[in-house]
């Protein structure tokens, strides 16, 4: 392999959903997490700069392919209590403003959309770099972090434990390893 040089930043890129994770967690009686993910996700790229300063990016999450590892709990999460699936079937995040900030880390701001609600959020990624694989294809990666509130979202379930915490908390940590394909 090979290192791309930064001016090949510049174009189009897709994300490769073998290489790439969507996840989230929450808080569980306030005492763990509960780990998710979504198995079925698509996202784009459009880099204006060599250095993916100021890019434009596109995703979307099938809320039905959501994945805890529970059964049950995942069809609890597509139902109204949560996410309402056949309502709204997507998750969807579109940049408004990327910006390079020290090193190899990147502020990401957008309209994130989940149910019926959009909101701007504020995301934190770690750019990976660009390599030439063995296969001749141009690969970028990123690592994204950030959070959300989800009762801004309507996702409205609530129930407290005998000692006043929540069973599912508020605040879900979302986690993202997007590994992306240079268009050519």
């Amino acid at each position: 392999m090979t290192t791309a040089t930064a001016s090949s930043a510049k174009g189009t890129w897709s994300i490769d959903a073998s290489h790439s994770e969507i996840g989230f967690k929450v808080r569980h009686l306030v005492v763990t997490n509960v780990s998710g993910k979504f198995n079925k996700f698509d996202g784009s790229i459009e880099a204006i700069n060599d250095n993916f300063n100021d890019a434009k990016i596109s995703f979307t999450a099938d809320v039905n392919s959501i994945n805890t590892g529970d059964e049950a709990r995942d069809g609890h999460l597509k139902s109204d209590d949560f996410f309402n699936a056949e309502q709204f079937p997507t998750i969807s995040f579109k940049s408004t403003s990327v910006q390079h900030v020290s090193g190899n880390d990147y502020k990401i701001v957008g309209d994130f959309t989940m149910r019926d609600v959009t909101k701007t959020i504020e995301l934190s990624a770690e750019y990976g770099g660009i390599m030439v694989d063995p296969w001749g294809n141009t690969k970028s990666g990123f690592e994204v972090i950030g959070k959300i509130n989800r009762s801004d979202f309507n996702l409205k379930w609530n129930v407290m434990t005998e000692v006043g915490g929540a069973v599912v908390s508020d605040e879900i940590k979302i986690h993202i390893n997007a590994e992306l394909a240079k268009q050519a």
